[in-house]
C-alpha cells in the first residue's frame, strides 16, 4: 500500500514537475526575447537620439503605457521603419521625425493606448485656430487638410469632406455674393471639397495658384504614392496602397470631368477681406470674387524657401521635379538636405553628372531607405555629395560653392539647378485675413 501512495505521490511529482518546467521554459524564452527587443529599441533610440530623428516634427503617436498591452499592432501597422518599437514590453517610440502621420498605429492598437499629437513640450508646431467644425476664429472662414495640422492624402479627403457638410448647415440662404463657397487651394482636401460641395449643389469656384493635385502634382512622375482605402465624394470607395502619382492625378481628373467641376489654375489669392455678409477674394490677376463661406486648403509648404542669392532668378532655377526621366546629359547641383532633394538627385542621376549639396555634415532627417540608397550611390560614384557647402552665387554656366567650415570656394559647372529648402508657411497670408496662428506643444489632435 505504500508502495502505491508513493507511485502515486511520485507521477503527480512528474506531472506537475514536467508543467512546471514547460512553463518555465516558455516564460524564460518569453522573457529573454522581450529582453532583446528591449536592448534592440533602446539601441535603436540611443542612434535616433544621437542623429536627431527621437523628437517629431509634426503629427506624431504618443503611446500611454499604463493602458498598452504589448500586442505589437501598432508596430506591424506602421508604413514606415522604425518610428514605433517595443520597450520593456510596452510600445514606444524610436524615429518619431520619421513619422508623417499615417495614423495606421491609432487605429490598429486594440486597447486605445495611442493618441496622436502635434508638437512636444519642446518644440512647437504653429497652426492656425480650428474648430471641431474646421471654421477658424474669422467666422465663415473654413480650413481642412496639412494647413491645419492633419497630413496624408486619406485625412485631407475626409476633412475637406466633413467641412463642407458642416458649413452647408449655417450657409445663409440669401447673400449678396457671387458665390456661396470660394476653395482655395486644389490637393487632396480641395477637390473633396469641391465634390461635396456639387453634392449639395452649391455655387462655388475651387482655385489653386498651380495646378490640379496640390502638393501631389510637385512629386516627380514616377514617385510612388502612399496611401490608404478613402471614400471620394460622387465617387465612392477607393481602395489604393501603392499608385503612381500618374494614377491618382488622372483618378481626380476624371471624377471632377465627370462631375462637370473645373479648377481655375495658376490663379493665386493675393488677399481675402470681410465685406458685409460675404467675403472679397483678390486674385493675382487683380480679379475681385465674393462669397459667403471660403474654405484654406492650401497646404502647409505655401511658397518654395528661396536662397535670397544673386542669380537666382535664372531660369535654370528649379524648385520641383516632375519629369527627371526627359532630363539627360546635364550637369545638375541639388540643394537641399530632405527626402525630396535626395530622392531627386538620385533619380536625375541616372542620366545627368549629379552634385548634392547640403549645409549640414550628415542628412539627419531622410527616411532609412533613401540614406541606404544615397550611400550606396555615393559608393558607386553615381553622384558627389558636398557637405557644409552652400550656393552663394548662380551664374549663366556655373556655380559658386562655399565651404562653411573652411571658407574655401568652389566654381562648379552647371546647367541646372534644384533647390529644395521646404516652404514659406502662409503665416502672413493668415494673419492679414484674420486667422489666429496658435503654437501647440504636444496637443492631442486625435484620440478615441
Amino acid at each position: 500500500m505504500d508502495f502505491l501512495v508513493a507511485d502515486i505521490w511520485l507521477e503527480k511529482l512528474m506531472i506537475y514537475g514536467g508543467v512546471f518546467l514547460i512553463i518555465a521554459i516558455v516564460l524564460g524564452i518569453y522573457l529573454l526575447k522581450l529582453r532583446r527587443e528591449t536592448r534592440r529599441a533602446e539601441s535603436k533610440i540611443a542612434l535616433a537620439k544621437k542623429s536627431g530623428l527621437y523628437e517629431p516634427v509634426s503629427l506624431h503617436p504618443v503611446i500611454h503605457v499604463n493602458n498598452c498591452i504589448k500586442s505589437g499592432a501598432c508596430v506591424k501597422a506602421c508604413p514606415e521603419t522604425d518610428v514605433l518599437g517595443i520597450r520593456s514590453g510596452r510600445g514606444t517610440v524610436i524615429n518619431a521625425s520619421h513619422c508623417i502621420g499615417h495614423g495606421a498605429c491609432f487605429h490598429a492598437c486594440p486597447v486605445e493606448a495611442i493618441t496622436l499629437n502635434i508638437g512636444t513640450e519642446t518644440r512647437g508646431v504653429d497652426l492656425p485656430h480650428v474648430s471641431q467644425t474646421f471654421e477658424t476664429n474669422v467666422k465663415g472662414i473654413f480650413i481642412a487638410g496639412e494647413l491645419g495640422g492633419m497630413g496624408l492624402i486619406k485625412n485631407a479627403v475626409e476633412q475637406g469632406r466633413q467641412a463642407i457638410d458642416n458649413m452647408v448647415h449655417h450657409l445663409p440662404k440669401k447673400h449678396d455674393a457671387t458665390y456661396d463657397l470660394i476653395i482655395i487651394g486644389a490637393g487632396p482636401a480641395g477637390i473633396s471639397a469641391s465634390l461635396t460641395a456639387k453634392k449639395h449643389q452649391l455655387n462655388f469656384v475651387t482655385l489653386d495658384q498651380d495646378t490640379l493635385g496640390g502638393a501631389v502634382f510637385t512629386y516627380p512622375r514616377a514617385k510612388v504614392v502612399m496611401t490608404a482605402p478613402m471614400d471620394l465624394p460622387l465617387h465612392g470607395k477607393v481602395k489604393l496602397s501603392n499608385t503612381s502619382k500618374a494614377e491618382l492625378l488622372n483618378l481626380w481628373t476624371s471624377v471632377l470631368n465627370k462631375n462637370n467641376i473645373p479648377i481655375r489654375e495658376t490663379t493665386k489669392v493675393e488677399s481675402i477681406e470681410k465685406e458685409g455678409d460675404h467675403f472679397k477674394v483678390t486674385t493675382s490677376q487683380n480679379e475681385s470674387l465674393t462669397a459667403a463661406r471660403i474654405l484654406l486648403s492650401i497646404g502647409r509648404r505655401g511658397t518654395p524657401r528661396k536662397l535670397g542669392i544673386p542669380g537666382e532668378n535664372l531660369p535654370k532655377v528649379r524648385y520641383r521635379l516632375l519629369d527627371p526621366e526627359i532630363i539627360q546629359n546635364q550637369q545638375i547641383i541639388v540643394v537641399g538636405g530632405g527626402d525630396s532633394a535626395v530622392e531627386s538627385a538620385m533619380m536625375l542621376a541616372e542620366q545627368n553628372e549629379v552634385t548634392l549639396s547640403y549645409r549640414s555634415g550628415s542628412f539627419n532627417r531622410i527616411k532609412p531607405g533613401n540614406a541606404t540608397k544615397l550611400e550606396a550611390a555615393v559608393a558607386e560614384q553615381k553622384l558627389t555629395v558636398k557637405y557644409h557647402t552652400n550656393v552663394t552665387e548662380i551664374q549663366a554656366e556655373q556655380i559658386i560653392l562655399r565651404n562653411s567650415e573652411t571658407s574655401e570656394e568652389e566654381i562648379i559647372p552647371n546647367d541646372l539647378i534644384y533647390i529644395f529648402a521646404g516652404g514659406e508657411l502662409p503665416t502672413e497670408f493668415l494673419k492679414k485675413t484674420g486667422i489666429t496662428i496658435t503654437r501647440k506643444f504636444g496637443d492631442v489632435m486625435m484620440k478615441h
